[in-house]
């Protein structure tokens, strides 16, 4: 198996990110906190390992729940917010959100992310690959042309977005810029949960899924995609 080109498998030996818990630090924090802000998906897969009073919020009221959470805050409580993603990629903005909102430093505790998870299933080495998340608000035309002079030449790992740059769209995006069509692209979705998917495409094949938005892409919102070099 070479990780470095060529052919490889992806079910050979052992997978490193067989298992991606909270850290040792993280579940401290969680533990030792009066209060947990997060969006909903996020607090309920860490509930069972705190007493703390809970704060969910979606897009809609976050401000409002971050709010309701820094109050608690300067009134004197202990407060965790959590993420999915890394803080200091996919999840800095609510980093920095949360930050705003007590107005005052925070400390950051990172776990596994979705991207080492990925490179470690992809068996792709982060020294050859070139990251980039699309997954924030914003102009992303500099982070397309990041991927579309890499593409070929290093792996790429990307955190789409939802809905607009989902797999299909960066697929269909790489190939008009001249990226060959029998590049492999693997779509991870939901990564370490029990219903976790791979799916193996070529260039081409996987950009058929360019342009369906929320109700027309077949993946999911937690995808990771990974393209391998020539």
């Amino acid at each position: 198996m070479s990780s470095e080109g060529g052919d490889y498998d992806l079910d050979s030996g052992p997978d490193p990110a067989t298992i991606a818990d909270l850290t040792p630090r993280g579940r401290q924090a969680i533990e030792a906190a009066d209060v947990v802000v997060g969006f909903e998906t996020v607090v309920d897969l860490i509930a069972g390992v705190t007493d703390a009073d809970l704060l969910t919020c979606g897009y809609r009221n976050e401000a409002e729940t971050l709010e309701r959470f820094a109050d608690r805050v300067r009134a004197g409580a202990a407060g965790t917010a959590v993420l999915m993603g890394d803080p200091n990629h996919s999840g800095y903005q609510f980093l920095g959100k949360v930050q705003g909102a007590v107005d005052r430093p925070v400390r950051v505790v990172p776990g596994i992310s979705s991207l080492q998870v990925a490179a470690s299933r992809a068996r792709t080495p982060m020294e050859a690959s070139t990251f980039v998340t699309l997954h924030r608000s914003g102009d992303v035309s500099s982070d397309l042309a990041r991927l579309r002079d890499a593409a070929g030449d290093r792996h790429l790992l990307v955190l789409p977005r939802p809905f607009d740059w989902m797999p299909g769209d960066i697929a269909a995006d790489l190939l008009e810029s001249g990226a060959a069509p029998d590049l492999d692209a693997l779509v991870m979705e939901r990564l370490t949960h029990d219903d976790e998917s791979v799916s193996r495409f070529g260039l081409d094949a996987l950009a058929a899924h360019a342009g369906g938005g929320r109700e027309g892409t077949p993946f999911s919102d937690l995808s990771v995609l990974v393209v391998r070099r020539e």
